[in-house]
């Protein structure tokens, strides 16, 4: 019995020997493409949005560039605390939320939508500035209200 036991725990480990030796060689074929992670990243947000009309193009772009640094600016190198690396990753994020609220407020006509960016601005606002604050970290400088935003086709 133990070496039936044994047999099958070396072919599975033969398996996933294997397995990984074979995401490695991936990995490292990947690795080797001279597209930055920027670019993959816009690349991997970009393409469910080929197909969208040229009005909604520019309200598309920012939500992609938004994206993009998002997610960049949240792959940090871990500090050893916790708390800080919480404060490092999540800053960005809402940084991103922000900033797609931006986008709606300058593309977006719905009126319901447009006062929900407004909020969501503030409340992302108020968040990065007290983790930053619990972490002993001076606040982000104060920016304008997002009322003063107006709708990309309005004149202001």
């Amino acid at each position: 019995m133990f070496q039936v036991t044994y047999s099958l725990d070396f072919r599975t480990g033969a398996r996933l020997g294997a397995a990984l030796l074979f995401m490695a060689a991936l990995l490292s074929a990947c690795s080797q493409t001279r597209e930055s992670l920027a670019d993959y990243i816009a690349a991997i947000c970009a393409k469910p949005f080929r197909s969208a009309s040229s009005a909604e193009k520019p309200y598309l772009t920012e939500n992609i560039d938004a994206m993009t640094k998002m997610m960049i600016d949240m792959g940090i190198r871990p500090s050893g605390d916790v708390d800080r690396d919480f404060v490092a990753m999540m800053t960005p994020h809402h940084q991103g939320a922000i900033e797609m609220a931006q986008a709606e407020l300058r593309y977006g006509q719905n009126e319901r939508l447009r006062r929900l960016a407004q909020e969501i601005i503030i409340t992302q606002q108020q968040e990065i500035a007290a983790m930053r604050l619990a972490v002993g970290e001076r606040p982000p400088p104060s920016a304008a209200a997002p009322t003063q935003i107006a709708p990309h086709d309005m004149k202001m």
